[in-house]
Formats: C-alpha cells, sequence, structure tokens
C-alpha cells in the first residue's frame, strides 16, 4: 500500500542549524560560564532585564543573542527558569536533570544526565511528561521498593515533535497509540484526522503536549498503511526513529550530475593501479563495495613481508563539502542496515554505482599502500589517489573455500587471482600474530542474519553468522589501513576525527569482576587498563556455554566508542591511534578522513583545512549520536523479525542456555536460532524461588532446584509477542544440565584464526 501523506502542513518550525547560531552569537554575547559566575555572585535568581543590565547589553542583536545563549542553557540543564521568568543556578535548588525513560504503566524514570541511580517517577508526575523528554527534578525520598523517588521542577526539552502509532476510532473519538514502549496516547480533533481509518498505522505530529489535565494532542501528517503491510516494521522504526527517507531534487540532480562513469579527466595525475588484481571481498547479499585489497610478497615466501594495498572508494571527489550530496549526508551520518531495505547515507547512483568499486569497470580510489614485516607490522605507508579496476566479486565463502578449506573446484575456478588470495592468506596469519602480540580484546560474538522470503514480507530463516578466516583476513586489513590514517592525521596535526574507545568505567568494571568472581574466575586489576590482562580472562571465559552473554557483559563495561578530534586510542583493539578510513560510502566520519588525507597530499596546511577543531568537535557528536541512533532502529526491527519468525515455532521444544537470573525468571537463549526468551519464575514448578550467589542462580526453597548463568535446559515456546519482542518460554525438563561446577580454570579450546 502506497504511503498516503495528509493535506495538513505541520505548524512547527524547523530548528536553526549549528551554523545559523554561531552567525548570532558573532557579537558580543556572554559566554555560558560569565553567565553561570554573574548567577553565582548575584545569589538570587535573576531576570533577563538584569542579566543583561549586569553585562552592559544595550544594543538589540546582543540582546536577541543572550536571550538564545540562555534558552540553550536552559535546554541544556546548565539553568532553570522560575515562573516568574527568572533564570536560577540548578545546583542551588538540588536539581538533578536528565531524560525521561517512560513505561506503559504510568510511571517512569529519569536516567540522570551525570549517571548515577535512576529515579523513580510516579504517574502523577509522568502525566505531564512523556518518553524522551528532558527535565528537572528534585528528590523527594524513596518508593515503596527503596528506589529514590522524585518531583518534577522543569520540563527542558520535549523529546519529541511526531510520533507514530495505531490510528483508532471509537464512538466518534479519534486517538493515536503510539509503537514506544510506552504506548503513549494523542487525541486527534475530527479535522486532523488526514483520512485515516481505523486500525491504519499513522505518522502524527504534536500540536499539545500533555498537562496535568489533559491528553497530548496530535494531528496526523501521514497514512502509512495496514499493521500487515509489507514492510510496515521497517516503516515504523525509520519514522519512530527518524532516520531520513528520499532524496531532494537537488540531490537527486547533484547525484545524477556524477554521470555513471569515471570521466577521463578526473583518472588524470592519478596512480594508474587498473594492472593490479585488486579484488572485493564482502558478503553475498553486499550492494556497496568500499574497499579491496591487493597483497604481494616482498621477498621469497613473504620472509621479508609483504606490500600490502588497500584501496578505497574515492567519494570525496564526487562529494564535495556543503554541496546538495554532502548536506544530505551530513544529517544522515550512515547508512542503516534492515533485514528488508537498506537506508543508504548516498544515492544509490553513487552508493552501489559510481563510487561502488564493482568488477571490471574503473573507478577513483584513494590507496594506503604498506609494506608489512614477517612479523606482522607495518614498517611504512604511503597514501595516494589512483585509479583502479576491481579483477573480481569475491564473497566470504569463496574466499575461505579456495584459501581455508583449499577447494580444488573453487582453486580452479577463480585460477587467475589465486596467488593473491595465498598471499593475503598468508599476510593475515602475521596480522594474527601481531594482533595477540599486542593484546586486542578477543570478542567475537556470533551475529544473526534474518533471511526474507521471496516477498520480502515473510521470514525464511534466522540463524547466526559463523564468521571464518575470510571475514577476519578483511578485517585485519582494514584495521592496518585505518590505523594508517589515524597516524598519518596525528602527523600532520590536522583536525579530524578518530575512533576513540576508552578502557573500562571503574564502577561497570567492578560489577564485572563480582560477578565472574562468583562464577569463580579471579579478575585482575590491571585488566581495566591492559587489553591483554582482560584477554586472559575470556579465553577461560570461551569453553562456557553462555559465552556469548559473558562476552556481551565485557562489553558492555566499556562506553560507546565515539568519534572526535581528540585521539585518546582504542582500548578495544589495543591501539594509541585509531580512525575510520574504509567505509566512506556508508559512514560520514570516513568520508571526513578522506578529506583530511586529500588536504595534505595537495599540498595543503592545517590551517587551510576545511574544517578548524570546533566545527570538527561538534561533527564527531553529530556522528556519534547518528550512529547509536542508527543501530537502535536495526535492532528495534530485529527483534521483531525474529518474533515473526518465532511465532511459527510456538509449541516447538528447542534446547537454549540461560544467559540472565532475576527474580521474575530466566532469560534463555535459544541454540537454534540465537533468539532469546523469557521463563517466567511461575513456570518454574510449584515452589519458591530465592536468588543465591550475587544474583547468578535460582534456588526453590522445597524441591531445591536451582537454575544458573550457563546452565542448558530444554524449554518450549509458549507464546510469542511481535509488538512487545518478546518471547515466553516453558521448561520442558525439571531439572537443568548444571555447568556451574565446571573447573573455571579449565584450558580452553582455541578456535580457528
Amino acid at each position: 500500500m502506497t504511503p498516503r501523506k495528509s493535506t495538513k502542513k505541520p505548524t512547527h518550525r524547523s530548528p536553526k542549524t549549528a551554523n545559523e547560531d554561531a552567525q548570532a552569537y558573532s557579537h558580543a554575547v556572554p559566554a555560558p560560564n560569565d553567565i553561570l559566575a554573574a548567577l553565582e555572585q548575584r545569589g538570587v535568581p535573576a531576570s533577563f532585564a538584569a542579566l543583561a543590565r549586569s553585562f552592559d547589553l544595550q544594543d538589540e542583536k546582543t540582546r536577541r543573542g543572550l536571550k538564545k545563549q540562555l534558552a540553550k542553557m536552559v535546554t541544556g540543564g546548565q539553568l532553570l527558569q522560575n515562573r516568574r521568568e527568572e533564570y536560577c543556578l540548578l545546583k542551588k535548588i538540588d536539581g538533578i536533570t536528565g531524560k525521561v525513560s517512560a513505561h506503559k504503566d504510568g510511571f517512569g524514570f529519569l536516567l540522570p544526565d551525570e549517571g548515577g541511580d535512576d529515579v523513580f517517577l510516579p504517574p502523577h508526575v509522568m502525566r505531564q511528561l512523556m518518553d524522551g523528554d528532558r527535565v528537572a527534578v528534585v528528590l523527594s525520598g524513596t518508593d515503596r521498593k527503596g528506589r529514590p523517588k522524585g518531583e518534577l521542577v522543569e520540563i527542558l526539552e520535549r523529546g519529541k515533535v511526531t510520533a507514530v502509532g495505531r490510528f483508532c476510532s471509537e464512538r466518534g473519538i479519534h486517538y493515536v497509540i503510539d509503537t514506544s514502549r510506552a504506548r503513549e496516547h494523542y487525541l486527534v480533533a475530527p479535522v486532523d484526522t488526514g483520512g485515516a481509518k481505523d486500525g491504519e498505522m499513522v505518522k502524527v505530529e504534536i500540536i499539545a503536549y500533555p498537562t496535568n489535565r489533559r491528553e497530548a494532542q496530535a494531528r496526523v501528517v501521514q497514512v502509512l498503511g495496514a499493521p500487515d503491510d509489507p514492510g510496515m516494521l521497517t516503516t515504523l522504526a525509520i519514522e519512530s526513529f527518524g532516520l531520513r527517507t528520499g532524496w531532494s531534487k537537488q540531490v537527486r540532480e547533484a547525484a545524477k550530475s556524477c554521470g555513471t562513469e569515471v570521466r577521463e579527466s578526473d583518472k588524470q595525475g592519478r596512480v594508474d593501479l587498473r594492472s593490479i588484481p585488486l579484488v572485493t571481498i564482502d558478503g553475498i547479499d553486499a550492494r556497496d563495495f568500499d574497499d579491496a585489497v591487493y597483497a604481494e610478497p616482498a621477498g621469497q615466501d613473504g620472509t621479508n613481508g609483504w606490500k600490502l594495498i588497500v584501496a578505497i572508494a574515492d567519494v570525496a571527489h564526487y562529494v564535495q563539502p556543503n554541496d546538495a550530496l554532502d548536506t544530505e549526508a551530513h544529517k544522515r551520518g550512515t547508512s542503516t542496515y534492515f533485514p528488508d531495505r537498506v537506508v543508504p547515507m548516498l544515492p544509490e547512483e553513487l552508493s552501489n554505482g559510481l563510487c561502488s568499486l564493482n568488477p571490471n569497470v574503473d573507478r577513483l580510489c584513494l590507496a594506503c599502500e604498506m609494506k608489512v614485516s614477517a612479523d606482522g607490522k607495518v614498517e611504512r605507508s604511503k597514501f595516494y589517489k589512483a585509479v583502479m579496476r576491481s579483477h573480481a566479486r569475491l564473497t566470504y565463502s569463496q574466499v575461505n573455500d579456495i584459501v581455508c578449506v583449499a577447494d580444488k573446484q573453487a582453486r580452479q575456478d577463480h585460477a587467475a587471482v589465486l596467488p593473491q588470495l595465498e598471499h593475503l592468506y598468508a599476510l593475515y596469519k602475521a596480522f594474527e600474530k601481531a594482533r595477540r602480540r599486542r593484546g586486542a580484546l578477543d570478542l567475537e560474538l556470533p551475529e544473526v542474519r534474518i533471511t526474507m522470503g521471496p516477498d520480502n514480507h515473510s521470514v525464511e530463516t534466522v540463524a547466526p553468522i559463523h564468521r571464518n578466516d575470510a571475514h577476519r583476513l578483511i578485517e585485519e586489513c582494514m584495521i592496518a589501513a585505518n590505523v594508517q590514517a589515524a597516524k598519518f592525521l596525528r602527523k600532520n596535526k590536522l583536525p579530524d576525527l578518530y575512533r576513540v574507545h576508552p578502557q573500562p568505567e571503574v564502577d561497570r568494571f567492578e560489577e564485572l569482576r563480582l560477578m565472574l568472581q562468583e562464577l569463580g574466575f579471579k579478575v585482575s586489576a590491571e585488566a581495566r587498563t591492559q587489553p591483554r590482562s582482560l584477554n586472559k580472562v575470556l579465553t577461560q571465559l570461551r569453553e562456557r556455554p553462555d559465552f556469548p552473554i559473558l562476552a556481551t557483559s565485557v562489553l558492555r563495561t566499556f562506553s560507546q566508542a565515539v568519534y572526535q578530534p581528540l585521539n585518546e586510542g582504542h582500548f578495544g583493539l589495543a591501539l594509541d591511534a585509531y580512525t575510520h578510513y574504509t567505509s566512506p560510502i556508508r559512514r560520514y566520519p570516513d568520508l571526513l578522513v578522506h578529506r583530511g588525507i586529500a588536504h595534505i597530499l595537495s599540498g595543503g596546511k592545517p590551517a587551510g583545512f576545511e574544517y578548524n577543531l570546533p566545527a570538527m568537535e561538534k561533527l564527531g557528536k553529530d556522528c556519534s549520536m547518528l550512529e547509536r541512533q542508527a543501530e537502535a532502529a536495526a535492532r528495534h526491527v530485529e527483534s521483531r523479525y525474529k518474533c515473526i519468525y518465532m511465532r511459527d515455532h510456538v509449541g516447538g521444544e528447542y534446547e537454549g542456555v540461560i544467559t540472565g537470573v532475576t527474580h521474575f525468571g530466566l532469560f534463555v537463549m535459544l541454540n537454534d536460532f540465537f533468539v532469546e526468551g523469557l521463563i517466567h519464575v511461575t513456570s518454574l514448578g510449584n515452589d519458591y524461588y530465592h536468588s543465591e550467589h550475587g544474583g547468578l542462580r535460582l534456588s526453590g526453597e522445597r524441591t531445591g532446584h536451582s537454575f544458573g548463568l550457563g546452565d542448558t535446559l530444554k524449554v518450549r515456546i509458549s507464546r510469542v509477542d511481535v509488538e512487545e519482542a518478546r518471547v515466553d518460554l516453558q521448561l520442558v525438563d525439571e531439572q537443568p544440565s548444571d555447568t556451574s561446577k565446571r573447573p573455571a580454570r579449565q584450558k580452553a579450546r582455541r578456535r580457528r584464526r
């Protein structure tokens, strides 16, 4: 069904861009720290007029700038504005700022900006709040469960201006129930229905937010279709998470103007790599090819190492700073991949066409050529612009069959590139040894591939992806090139983006250490700062059936990797400098890194670069936020497609591993599907169950039955809820296969690398 757009136009205005804000503050407007200092000195709340007088702001422009600055500080939680419209210091009222997480049962929690315990928000507080709002609260004691409880001081910023959900019409009353976990309601006036019919999925614009006396109100701006329309799950996620789709006329025209073939004039002045048998190695369903690789020995059988070329699509040649393509790419930040479609960062004319390193056609690239020693160390490298021609489009499975399995037929079919694939594999083995020496974390977690049916609507299979040495080969080549790009930027002192992964936070690491101690594993204090020490623990954990969940627990002790111009190294990879250079078709930070390298190659100096440090800091924050948004949207859809698949398996019995123990039941990962479900405590038998061993086991008071992390169970799928992304399980076996007594320090089988 084709989505129908309402003829009603949204009334809200788009916020100003960062550049416009910067221009507005180009006059003598006090900085935030100066405003905070002035209020501190006054000791009492101050009106706008009083603050303007204290800074001697008399002309209209600077007064407008001050008003905007104050508004930003209120939104950011640095200040509050009371009912007399005076500005107050938050710390003077013991306020806590953060984001609201709403629950469908009417209560909610404040997730504090500064971290720490969540604050319970009772229903009477939540009546005027919505999921995602930024607010300030003060503590007002504890709830009946002992959790800190808050009362609302101020709503700093509303979390959303649009929502998607199901349109309902009952006895002349129209409303929308949104698809978020909070299941928020919006009343819709008869004139604002946009032609929606009962049960249809719609997008609404919020025209009035909830108060203590009134529900939120909205108008329908787009009818998306029926709930069971093909692709509706993904469509709802795209709208809910605010992903940008479609292309403006300017973007389409800009993409079309690039042409479909590389112009002869664009090949001039570049190194000609077309005779070098570069190949791409990707997944079978890949459509855009960013990278190609080639290796040859520098001496007999690689005794003197190898020459490695990593050629990356030269997207920066076609996407220029601040043009229509660049502006849209910046707003998207990344391509987002769903089981049934891709929301690309660039139009397909570029992402799948002119920029993609498709086989047997000329393409522009930015190449990193490296001399790698026999022990896997990059001794020197250089970057240059080139023109290339991919000699083969290979898949991971094909390369694995050719060089790892040594399948005779596969080797015959690809005889033309066989020698260089063998060189790449030998180089990978050296890289793998170097990786182990430096102590990079060995966290190879299984991923799931969801295969859609021929109609691209039904789910055909849900199965774990098993990585092979071909995956690792490409990964190591890309890491090597990314490291050299980071060192090149650092050497030339250029303000650009690094990929930074901090070491674990102290509190989170201590929680992990205590959990692993309960399981019988000793974790040294130095494991928080030394990846090599943490790897020793991971090696011990690898034999457990619940290794994936334990490895995930290790991952959760880290802060997320971010993009920023300050290089602080990458803890997980055990590297002191790292960036993203190898995927400019689908990641905006990589495009910025390409621009930085190209600027230096053309003889430019740091002062003459398109971006200064403050601009790059903002770009880093933008890209990090957009990356998290895309990942959240993809996880949301993946979890629901898994449920659609599991719906056809209700009643089936399967083996699984306990991956989580809570007071209300057990989370179990089904081995066949890598899908997690819940056995509620009431399904464990007629007994009272108590938490033991630091919350890692549930034990029955009467029966003595005990269920712990890592135990294997046989379960039955009893119910699947697609909307809630929930799979309910029932226990088939009374007693689990207990793995808790397995020796903690048994020798781990080494996985093939």
